[in-house]
């Protein structure tokens, strides 16, 4: 009588989990179609972002440079290109920094400084993020801005404490974190969005779960559906049902999360590859491949440094899902094979359906060869130089080759005298130099076509670098671009170039003397020419 009944109760138990879960997929599967929709649609949501920044570029171009609207319509205009495309963003915050910089307006200046540091912080510029915040000196700061500046060294810290491989860094960086999220915390208004996501975070790092989600409850109540907010917090409320391993819920926040990112055109998102993750462990192959496709897609017009690691992730669980694909089809191959020799009346439903897998199969597998073929142009641009000079080195060795057999033929012709006087001259050397540096300047233009133009931006616009007609690089930039390339021996450069090591020490600090920075950054920003 006990085992029946306890047998009765876990098949009402059962029953009921199988009930919950059939309520939840329909929704998640309205969810995912609405996505797919999305998805298709998404050149018209870039559409709509792209109008709207020309037509505040417009409105940049019609105002004074001087006035405060140029630095107003900069700043909307980066607010358009922070989420959309990282550069472009980055770009924007330079030009208002600048601007705020020639018009003494410090505030302005310590502002945007700090919105281009905590950009920079969450592109994977660690460097130039902390180059920025150590010249931001917090004792001059206003009131309102000292959260930013909080903000900004513990994101840098967290983001460092994440990537870094080594432990005792990590600890560093993470400690450096907490104690700025600590400071953080003190200066917010407890009422604020920021206060209430960082504490939302902190109940969630100490196991309060419950408590974290109470404060989710209120972020999402007061969050506007279909904008940045409601896809930040939809996201962490995805983050906290993972901690209590509702795999349901948090499938459904991490969709309404990614569905706005793609309704707004937000290409910097983390929830679609997360979504893609799960249902590629669940065997959902199809939308695992399809989102996951689109999410790089859109890491690359983001463009920036730290998505690129995460691209790598997604390239690889691409070509997992391929081979998880792949196995499905030819495990189904195997079985309808089976099938067909067993029962010859279901021959014709049967090929129908292999074609139609087979079909899906070559789709696929043409994705993934224009993935690779995009992922090896570099490597193509670089063999093609490679072979320039290797080409360059063959017609030496012939040119040499025919010397020599003319010398041979004057010394056996007893010519030595008109040998003589062809050995003291230099013109066959002069040509030879002169070839090999037009070689030289040709490649390394192609490589880096914008190289005159950016090294310029270095120097002070007065002691800008002139070529003269014909000229692709002269003297002073040829040092550079060896420096450029990673030859910055200067016994090695003067032996390419043919001066002394002193000629080359001196030029490259005249070079320097004229520069706009500081002579130690010069080379530093040198090597950031790309």
């Amino acid at each position: 009588m006990k085992r029946k009944l306890l047998f009765f109760c876990l098949l009402m138990a059962a029953l009921v989990q199988n009930i919950a879960a059939s309520a939840d997929t329909p929704a998640l599967a309205a969810l995912t179609a609405s996505l797919d929709e999305a998805i298709g649609a998404h050149e018209q949501s870039v559409a709509l972002r792209e109008t709207r920044i020309a037509q505040l570029k417009r409105q940049l171009a019609d105002a004074d440079t001087a006035s405060v609207s140029f630095f107003r319509w900069n700043g909307e205009i980066y607010k358009e290109y922070k989420a959309y495309i990282c550069d472009s963003a980055i770009h924007y915050l330079n030009i208002n920094l600048d601007w705020a910089e020639r018009h003494n307006q410090p505030d302005a200046a310590h502002e945007t400084r700090l919105e281009l540091a905590y950009l920079m912080a969450t592109a994977g510029m660690y460097e130039e993020a902390t180059d920025l915040l150590r010249q931001t000196d917090r004792s001059s700061l206003p009131a309102r801005l000292l959260p930013d500046c909080y903000h900004c060294y513990q994101k840098l810290y967290e983001e460092l404490s994440f990537y870094t491989l080594d432990d005792t860094f990590k600890k560093r960086y993470q400690a450096l974190a907490a104690a700025y999220d600590d400071s953080l915390m003190q200066v917010l208004p407890s009422t604020s969005s920021l206060y209430l996501e960082r504490k939302e975070m902190r109940e969630a790092a100490a196991g309060n779960l419950d408590k974290a989600l109470s404060i989710n409850d209120a972020r999402l109540a007061s969050a506007t559906p279909d904008t940045p907010e409601y896809a930040l917090v939809t996201y962490h409320r995805s983050l906290l049902y993972h901690r209590l391993r509702n795999r349901e819920e948090e499938k459904r926040y991490l969709a309404l999360s990614a569905l706005t990112d793609i309704r707004l055109s937000i290409t910097d998102h983390a929830s679609l590859w997360t979504l893609a993750e799960l249902l590629y462990e669940e065997g959902d192959i199809e939308h695992a491949y399809r989102y996951i496709r689109f999410s790089w897609s859109e890491t690359n017009r983001y463009n920036a440094r730290s998505r690129s690691l995460q691209t790598a992730g997604i390239l690889s669980l691409i070509d997992l899902t391929y081979q998880a694909m792949s196995e499905r089809q030819n495990d189904r191959l195997r079985l309808y094979i089976w099938l067909i020799s067993a029962l010859t009346l279901m021959l014709v439903a049967a090929v129908a359906f292999i074609y139609r897998q087979m079909k899906r199969l070559s789709i696929a597998r043409n994705h993934l060869e224009h993935a690779n073929e995009q992922l090896h142009i570099s490597n193509h641009i670089k063999e093609e130089y490679v072979g320039r000079f290797m080409n360059l080195c063959s017609i030496y060795i012939k040119r040499l080759d025919t010397y020599r057999r003319m010398v041979n033929k004057k010394i056996s012709a007893g010519q030595t005298e008109e040998l003589l006087k062809m050995v003291r001259s230099s013109e066959v050397l002069d040509a030879g130099l002169k070839e090999l540096y037009e070689n030289f300047d040709t490649a390394f233009l192609h490589l880096f076509p914008d190289f005159v133009n950016k090294f310029n931006d270095l120097l002070q616009p007065e002691e800008r670098i002139v070529l003269r007609k014909g000229e692709l690089l002269n003297t002073e930039l040829r040092i550079f671009a060896l420096i450029r390339l990673g030859i910055d021996d200067s016994s090695q450069i003067a032996e390419f170039l043919r001066y002394s090591v002193n000629t080359i020490y001196n030029y490259r600090a005249k070079v320097k003397n004229k520069a706009r920075i500081s002579r130690e950054d010069f080379e530093t920003q040198l090597m950031l020419i790309r």
